[in-house]
């Protein structure tokens, strides 16, 4: 799933070649993916692009005078740039492709999706709150005014797990399942230890892990072109995804806990003082 580092990419690049051009034809391919109908899809068409914003894991491209288009590439989506988009229109069928939009220098892009989950969204709203997901995002983690004591705030009353309460989009916005194992394998700390336990020091500690980590990544993924945004990212990651491969801080075998539609991978001697956690399908955690 594109997080926030993988979204905010997105926003420049759209913002570089979208900005300052109409967007001719928007023409969905699996009418599941339009989340609203008023304003209809092509109130957006015959309008300029005057801005590209990111809320969370959104993308918003203001249109001049019009709605903004908001698309939200879940978890098996993806925004594919074209400078030639091809000729005629798109056939419905059993393919990926979901929409597609065409600027009036013949250039686009194709929002398509994987597997069977339809859960790639487009929305067509007068004011990006709209869109329930924007309406209930916490703040922006990046965000100039968010400093840690506005993220000690956050976890102050907050009973659950680090790892679910990171992936809140309520509570945090544009962390998902990868950044969040990142941010905890950097602040060397449990996914099982509770928020409100947390010393000062340690909330400190996860506050400098979660702005370093998510920084690190965006400057990682700006000015790479949209298509090799997936390969940079899971280039950049140091445990999640990479079960089996060595810790690279101390050489320890990343772990892995697997739920019922993820996982999350960890280092037991940076994370958990050496003791492997239990998998959530076979035992009880070991706290």
């Amino acid at each position: 799933m594109p997080e926030l580092p993988e979204v905010e990419a997105l926003k420049d690049f759209l913002t570089e070649n979208l900005v300052g051009h109409e967007l001719v034809r928007v023409l969905p391919v699996a009418i599941s993916v339009l989340k609203t109908y008023d304003p209809p899809l092509t109130a957006v068409e015959g309008r300029e692009v005057i801005a590209v914003h990111r809320h969370g894991k959104f993308l918003d491209l203001e249109t001049d005078g019009g709605p903004h288009f908001v698309t939200h590439l879940a978890r098996a989506g993806w925004l594919h740039w074209k400078d030639r988009l091809p000729d005629g229109p798109p056939r419905p069928g059993k393919g990926p492709l979901a929409l597609r939009v065409a600027l009036e220098t013949g250039a686009g892009f194709d929002l398509t999706e994987a597997g069977t989950q339809k859960r790639l969204a487009v929305y067509v709203v007068a004011d990006p709150q709209e869109v329930p997901g924007i309406a209930r995002l916490g703040p922006d983690p990046l965000a100039e005014d968010f400093d840690g004591a506005s993220f000690a705030a956050l976890l102050k009353d907050e009973r659950r797990q680090l790892k679910g309460a990171l992936r809140d989009q309520s509570l945090l916005a544009g962390v998902g399942n990868a950044y969040s194992d990142e941010i905890l394998h950097a602040a060397r700390m449990s996914p099982f230890k509770l928020a409100a336990s947390l010393t000062p020091e340690e909330t400190e500690s996860l506050y400098r892990a979660l702005r370093t980590t998510l920084t690190e990544a965006v400057e990682r993924s700006r000015g790479v072109a949209a298509g090799r945004l997936k390969a940079e990212k899971k280039s950049g990651l140091r445990v999640h995804g990479r079960t089996g491969d060595p810790c690279p801080v101390c050489g320890d075998t990343i772990r892995e806990v697997s739920f019922s539609d993820s996982s999350l991978q960890y280092c037991p001697t940076c994370q958990t003082g050496g003791r492997p956690l239990a998998d959530r399908r076979l035992s009880r955690l070991l706290k």
